[in-house]
């Protein structure tokens, strides 16, 4: 530990996100000393009966990604383990509820705060059963899920799986306003206090109103109702965070909390308020560590993102270059969609942009809905081809890659998908490991892109 009146911060996570760096940087500029902790510099050390954290910190500032990793479980064990060491911003017990948006719901609930109505179930048919009083749309996600993947909209007479591919799935109540286009409210609360808030549109073509699918953005920080405003706090102090984004959608009968997010992102809402939380969120950390800062230091910082390189970036360490993974020419593997999960035999295609999915097998899967319309050709025509692309969870070995594919008619083909550069990227193909003993090799087109 240091001394009480110079603390030192440390950020816990271990990828490059401008979040994280912003953090760093607002707290480097209000006059403490900051420690990256990431896979390069940290350890804890457990030696004769007593125990140290490897680098020195004095309160760690909680920023794993815990829901785009494949086994968040072990991000939530090393951050009990480090909590328990020193104080913790966002510390693991708020996180895991937050982390399970179904979790999220039903604490919520409990709470008087209001959620829209949800169903998760064990079974299919437990889940279909309770299908009809959502009405003729329903949201369908998955508990665990980032960016607006693994959410679908679907119809009265689509069925749906209580689990896609890994991951536990539910259904919600879609949440309409009549002739009014798609859009919700984040809401970025620190410590009790809300720092910011915009209105988020679905782009073109969508209904998500995720800023990383392309959503624009609208400042309401000044104009956000008072009701709101109370909601988005209590749901951050119901779940325990010192911060996060609530996200809260207008209904007709009042307004919603759909989720809540412990590590939401500050560019869009800088692009739409021209306030950073991180200045806010470095201030909390200090003051929980024993430091001080002035509150003209934190506003005055607050009205620009720095997001570059922190001066404590550790020294990445010299290792041997890791081998991708191999993926064979033709792999088995497995696609989920919201009907279900099957196991088939993908041929890879170096030369595809994208992953292509049988029509056939996305109907059985249940794919969707059509997010866009992009066009493809092959070196045979001259024109290319318009397909719809879908959402689509594809597990290669037992790694999860969620893709948007494009939809066709494989059924003149061999296999019923194709492994494009979304996915291959991540392995090196061994164009001799086949998973079929026989198999003719047919053309196949490769995408150009939207014309």
């Amino acid at each position: 530990m240091n001394d009480a009146a110079d603390p030192t911060v440390g950020v816990l996570s271990l990828h490059n996100s401008k979040e994280t760096k912003a953090i760093l940087n607002a707290v480097d500029a209000l006059g403490y000393d900051t420690e990256w902790l990431r896979a390069e510099n940290t350890a804890v050390d457990v030696r004769d009966g007593d125990v140290t954290l490897e680098p020195d910190v004095d309160v760690v500032v909680n920023r794993l990604l815990l829901s785009s990793d494949e086994q968040p479980v072990e991000g939530i064990g090393l951050a009990h383990t480090l909590a328990r060491l020193v104080p913790m911003l966002n510390p693991p017990e708020a996180i895991t509820t937050a982390l399970h948006k179904f979790a999220t719901t039903m604490a919520l609930a409990e709470a008087g705060v209001p959620v829209p109505d949800a169903l998760l179930a064990l079974s299919s048919e437990r889940l279909n059963e309770g299908r009809a009083r959502f009405g003729d749309r329903a949201v369908y996600k998955t508990a665990i899920g980032t960016h607006g993947g693994g959410t679908w909209l679907v119809d009265l007479d689509d069925p749906v799986n209580p689990q896609v591919g890994l991951r536990q799935a539910f259904l919600q109540e879609y949440l309409d306003v009549d002739d009014q286009r798609n859009h919700d409210l984040r809401v970025y609360v620190v410590d009790g206090v809300v720092v910011g808030a915009m209105n988020r549109y679905a782009p073109d073509g969508d209904w998500r109103t995720n800023v990383a699918l392309g959503g624009d953005v609208e400042d309401v920080t000044d104009d956000l109702p008072p009701e709101v405003a109370d909601m988005a706090t209590t749901a951050a102090d119901v779940l325990g965070l010192d911060y996060a984004g609530v996200d809260i959608i207008e209904g007709a009968d009042g307004y919603f909390v759909l989720e809540v997010n412990p590590t939401a992102g500050f560019r869009g809402l800088f692009k739409a308020t021209g306030t950073s939380p991180a200045p806010h969120i470095a201030r909390l950390a200090i003051e929980a560590a024993g430091g001080s800062v002035a509150d003209d230091d934190v506003e005055r910082l607050a009205e620009r993102l720095d997001d570059s390189r922190p001066v404590c970036t550790p020294t990445p360490a010299e290792t041997e270059p890791r081998e991708p993974a191999v993926v064979g020419y033709i792999e088995e593997v497995m696609v989920a969609g919201t009907r279900g999960t099957e196991t088939v035999l993908a041929k890879s295609d170096t030369g595809a942009t994208r992953t292509s999915i049988d029509s056939q097998l996305a109907t059985r899967l249940g794919t969707g809905p059509i997010k866009d319309i992009v066009t493809v050709r092959s070196g045979s025509l001259k024109k290319g081809k318009s397909r719809p692309v879908v959402d689509l969870v594809v597990g290669v070995g037992g790694t999860q890659h969620t893709v948007t594919a494009s939809i066709e008619d494989r059924g003149h083909m061999d296999y019923p998908l194709l492994l494009g550069r979304d996915i291959l990227q991540h392995y090196r193909v061994d164009v001799t490991r086949r998973a079929d003993a026989d198999g003719e090799l047919e053309a196949e087109e490769e995408e150009a892109g939207e014309e």
